[in-house]
């Protein structure tokens, strides 16, 4: 017996999921409205020669690569990975990456804008009985993941520092995940760290972890309440834009139940 649970958000338009100029918008055409399409492709024939006049519904998208649930490829983060090797675009990240089992990391206790070190890896595993293994998807469930299309979403969340990052890397995981924004803090607390001594080491500082060991990350995830912490797997594959530094997925957890 086998249970799928859609840890993918609805991509909605205009829905609050992004800052203001990154917003997805969907244009729906019903039935009706492309009557004219579909007779244009065959001369001399009429409305009534379509069951009920309807021709097909489709929808116009204007969105980002990073609108919705997507995988971040190591390009999004710098044009290198692996200290120097040209950084891989979404259409080549190894699809094995995106077929592995799964673990969760519940930080919903922490505060919004937290960024999370080796320490706090090494609790919540210790927690949760587990030891990481090679190839092992890493998601975060955070205080962000109930909030997906309220206003305060895109700055709801902890964050995953550089150094918690790089750990996680060094353990063999090469895809992780996040329910938040982003896999970083939200950037207003980035920035008020920044304001401080304009330590520029702290921008972007999860992601950039990419450049030291090329991996890739699921943003806006969803549902991660409902995963245990251990014995599902994760599939996430990538629609293959080519050369982008994402592609949307249709992510989801499945977890296998003994008869």
């Amino acid at each position: 017996m086998r249970t799928l649970i859609d840890i993918s958000v609805p991509l909605k338009t205009g829905i609050a999921s992004d800052p203001a100029n990154l917003l997805p918008q969907i244009e729906y055409y019903s039935h009706r409205d492309t009557v004219g399409d579909l007779l244009a492709f065959f001369p001399g024939a009429t409305e009534a020669d379509l069951p009920d006049g309807e021709a097909w519904a489709i929808e116009r998208v204007t969105m980002t690569t990073h609108s919705g649930t997507h995988l971040d490829a190591p390009y999004h983060y710098a044009s290198t990975m692996d200290r120097g090797q040209r950084a891989i675009t979404i259409d080549e990240v190894p699809l094995h990456w995106c077929l592995q089992p799964g673990v969760k990391l519940d930080f919903r206790h922490l505060d919004d804008g937290y960024v999370v070190t080796p320490d706090d890896i090494d609790a919540e595993l210790t927690r949760i009985g587990h030891t990481l293994s090679p190839l092992e998807i890493v998601v975060v469930n955070t205080s962000a993941g109930t909030r997906y299309g309220h206003d305060d979403y895109v700055a709801k969340g902890c964050g995953i520092g550089h150094d918690a990052t790089v750990h996680l890397l060094e353990q063999g995981v090469r895809l992780t995940g996040t329910d938040a924004w982003s896999w970083d803090a939200p950037f207003i607390y980035t920035a008020q760290r920044y304001g401080i001594d304009h330590d520029g080491s702290v921008i972007w500082e999860g992601h950039k972890a990419g450049r030291d060991i090329g991996y890739c990350h699921l943003e806006k995830l969803h549902n991660l309440e409902q995963l245990p912490s251990t014995g599902f797997q994760v599939c996430c594959f990538p629609v293959k834009v080519h050369a982008a530094s994402a592609g949307w997925t249709r992510a989801v957890a499945i977890i296998d139940h003994c008869d």
